[in-house]
C-alpha cells in the first residue's frame, strides 16, 4: 500500500502542513530586510543634504549593498544546503541590525560603504536562504512559493515607507536608520529559530506539467552549462533596469518636479512620491507570486516573454508620459509590477532545470546576476547628469527588456527542451 508524504497527509487532513509554516516564516524574514533595498531611495537626498557627497557617490553605497547581497549568496547557500537554514538566517539578522546602526553614525563615504557591505551580506544570507528553502519545500509549486517568498522582499516596505519618511522628516535620517535597523534585525533573529529544511518524504512530487530536470546537477556542472549563462545574461539585463528604477525613483520624481505634489487615491491624500512608493512596493510584491503562479501554468519562458514586453512599455511610458502626477504613479507602478517577478521566475526556472538537491546554492549562483547589474545604478546617474535628462536611461531600459523577452521565447525555451523532460 502506497504511503503518502507527511506534507500531503497534513494538507488532506485540513491541518496546517509544516511547509506552509516554513513559507510564512520565510516571507516575514524577507519583509524585515526589504527596507535595506527598497527604502534606500528615501535616504539618498537627506544624506546628500547633510554631507554634500553627491548623488552618484552616495548611490555607490547602493551598488555595494547589492553586490555583497548577491555575490556571497552561493557561499551562504553552500552552508544552508549542508547545515540547514537556521544558523545562516540568524547570522543575517544580526548583520542587518549592525549595518543600519552603523549607517546612523556614518560621517564619511567610506563608513557608508562599509555599512552597506555588511547590510548586503546580512540581507543575502536571509534572502538566499528563504528562497532556497521555499524551493525545497514546494517542488510542486516552485513558481508560486518562490514568488510568495520574494514578495515579502518586494512589498515589505509598503507598510513602513511612510513611517520611515515621517521619521526622517521629523527626527532625521539617522534615527530612522537606527531604530528600524534594530527592530528588523531582532525579528529576523527570532524567526530564524523556526526555520528548517524538509526531511525525506515530507514534500510532494514535483509538478508534472513543466519541464523538469533529468537529474540533480551540482553547482560546478551547472556553471559549465550554456543555459545557466543565458539565464544569467537575461537576469542581468532585466535586473539592471529594475534596480535603476528602485534606487532612483525619488530623484526621478524630484527632477520631474512631482515629488511633493499632492494626489488623492481612494480618498487618501499624499505626496506623489509617497503614493508612488507605496503602490510600487505593493505591485512589486504582488508580481512575484502572481507571475510565479502564471509560470506554473503556462510555462516559465512564455511568462517571461509576456511580462518583459510589458516592462518595455512601462519604461517607455514613464519617460514619455510620466510628467504628470497620476501618470507618474501609474507608469512607475507598472515598472515595479513587471520587473519584480524575476525573483520568482529565474529561481524556479533554475531549479526546474538543475534539480532540487543543490537548489539553494544553484539559485544563489544565478542570483549573483543581481549584484552584477547593480553597478548600472550609479552609471544611470552619470548618464542622466551628462545628458541633462532621463530619456536615454529609459530608452536603454526599454530596449533591454525587449531583447530579454525575445531571448526567453526563441532561445531559452528550445535550449531547455533539449536538456530536460516535459511532464
Amino acid at each position: 500500500m502506497a504511503v503518502e508524504s507527511p506534507a500531503v497527509l497534513a494538507d488532506a487532513a485540513g491541518s496546517p502542513a509544516p511547509r506552509w509554516g516554513q513559507l510564512a516564516c520565510g516571507i516575514v524574514c524577507m519583509v524585515m530586510i526589504a527596507n535595506l533595498q527598497y527604502g534606500w531611495t528615501l535616504f539618498v537626498n537627506p544624506i546628500d543634504q547633510k554631507h554634500h557627497w553627491g548623488t552618484a557617490a552616495i548611490q555607490v553605497a547602493f551598488s555595494v549593498f547589492i553586490a555583497t547581497e548577491t555575490w556571497l549568496v552561493p557561499i551562504e547557500g553552500w552552508f544552508v544546503d549542508r547545515f540547514g537554514p537556521r544558523l545562516v538566517v540568524a547570522f543575517g539578522g544580526i548583520l542587518v541590525a549592525v549595518a543600519w546602526t552603523m549607517d546612523s553614525f556614518a560621517t564619511s563615504l567610506a563608513q557608508l560603504y562599509i555599512a552597506s557591505a555588511i547590510s548586503g551580506v546580512g540581507a543575502g544570507a536571509v534572502y538566499g536562504t528563504c528562497v532556497g528553502n521555499a524551493l525545497k519545500w514546494f517542488p510542486d509549486r516552485r513558481g508560486l512559493a518562490a514568488g510568495l517568498t520574494a514578495a515579502g522582499f518586494g512589498a515589505g516596505t509598503a507598510a513602513t515607507v511612510i513611517p520611515i519618511r515621517d521619521m526622517i522628516l521629523g527626527y532625521g535620517y539617522e534615527s530612522a536608520f537606527l531604530w528600524f535597523g534594530l527592530g528588523q534585525g531582532l525579528v529576523v533573529l527570532l524567526l530564524s529559530r523556526l526555520l528548517r529544511a524538509p526531511e525525506p518524504g515530507e514534500t510532494p512530487k514535483p509538478a508534472v506539467r513543466l519541464t523538469q530536470a533529468l537529474r540533480d546537477t551540482t553547482p560546478l556542472e551547472m556553471l559549465r552549462s550554456p543555459i545557466f549563462w543565458l539565464l544569467y545574461l537575461m537576469f542581468v539585463m532585466v535586473s539592471a533596469s529594475g534596480l535603476m528604477a528602485t534606487a532612483q525613483i525619488a530623484p526621478i520624481a524630484r527632477d520631474f518636479h512631482l515629488a511633493n505634489h499632492e494626489v488623492t487615491i481612494l480618498f487618501v491624500t499624499a505626496s506623489t512620491l509617497s503614493a508612488a512608493l507605496v503602490i510600487d512596493n505593493v505591485l512589486n510584491g504582488l508580481a512575484r507570486p502572481f507571475f510565479g503562479w502564471i509560470s506554473d501554468v503556462i510555462g516559465r519562458e512564455n511568462t517571461m516573454a509576456i511580462v518583459f514586453t510589458l516592462g518595455a512599455v512601462a519604461y517607455w511610458g514613464l519617460g514619455e508620459l510620466g510628467h504628470t502626477p497620476y501618470m507618474f504613479i501609474l507608469m512607475a507602478g507598472l515598472i515595479f509590477f513587471t520587473w519584480g517577478e524575476i525573483f520568482s521566475l529565474f529561481p524556479s526556472t533554475c531549479t526546474d532545470t538543475y534539480g532540487s538537491k543543490y537548489a539553494t546554492t544553484n539559485a544563489g549562483l544565478l542570483y549573483t546576476a543581481k549584484g552584477t547589474s547593480a553597478w548600472v545604478v550609479p552609471l544611470a546617474s552619470l548618464l542622466k547628469d551628462y545628458s541633462g535628462h532621463w530619456h536615454w536611461v529609459f530608452t536603454i531600459a526599454t530596449v533591454m527588456n525587449l531583447i530579454v523577452a525575445a531571448l526567453a521565447l526563441f532561445v531559452l525555451k528550445p535550449m531547455r527542451r533539449r536538456v530536460t523532460r516535459q511532464g
